[in-house]
Parts: structure tokens; sequence; C-alpha cells
């Protein structure tokens, strides 16, 4: 489950990186997210999980860069993104994992706030997450 949760929360975070091609609201550089997940029929709420990120120049220039590479099964796909003002929507696919869903990201400066329903087979998810910027990626 916790490896589960955890492709999960890249896709979030692949969807709202990756709807950065028009004219980006999210300014590059290293990021940390709070991903928090809800499932119907779930009997305990699942503990939010904190990551860290750099976020490239060509990250937000290139939706599939975004997409997790650590899963070499993974087929995700972003598409129907769309910039208004700060803020993203779009929709990603991922047909091995038989996973679909949308999201929304609005950015204010340093921070943003994310929401994304998910479907994967019957199962239906909601994943809330939130970012603030920390400074410039470091190698």
């Amino acid at each position: 489950m916790r490896k589960f949760l955890m492709f999960v929360c890249a896709i979030a975070m692949a969807g709202a990186a990756a709807a950065q091609t028009q004219k980006s609201p999210q300014k590059p550089g290293k990021w940390q997210t709070k991903t928090e997940m809800e499932m119907p029929g779930m009997p305990m709420k699942m503990p939010a999980v904190t990551t860290e990120v750099c976020v490239t120049e060509a990250d937000l220039a290139d939706p599939q860069k975004s997409v997790p590479k650590g899963d070499p099964k993974s087929d995700c796909k972003v598409s129907a993104y769309k910039v208004s003002g700060n803020t993203v929507t779009w929709a990603m696919e991922c047909p091995s994992q038989k996973m679909k869903g949308t999201g929304e990201a609005t950015y204010t400066g340093d921070s943003y706030t994310s929401a994304m329903k998910m479907e994967m087979g019957e199962q239906k998810m909601t994943m809330k997450v939130s970012g603030k910027w920390l400074g410039t990626c470091t190698k």
C-alpha cells in the first residue's frame, strides 16, 4: 500500500508540475509538498506524505517529463492541461494501472494548493496537495 501511495503522490505532483507548459504560474526550484489522500471505504485515514522535489525549467516546459519514471510500466500521459492566470487544470491517464483523473492547482507566490480526483478501476480517491517553495535546487 505504501508503494501505491508513493506512486499516486508522484502522479499528483506530475499533474501539478506537468500542467505548467503555458506561461507557468509555478516557479522552478525546490518545493516541499504535503499529500493527503482519501479513499471511500477505507477504515482509517491514510497519513499525509511530505516530500521535496526539484522542479526545473525543463519540467515546466514539457508535461511528459514530470511523469514518474520509477516504474518502467508507467505509461501515464498528461492531457487537457490549461493555464488560466494562477490556476492550472489537467487530465491524466495511466492505462497500465487502469487509472485516470483530473486535477486543479492554484498558485499564490511561494505556495500552491491542488486537488485531484482519481479512479483506478472501481476505486475512487481524492488527493489534496499543498506545496511550499523552499528556494533554489541544490545538487
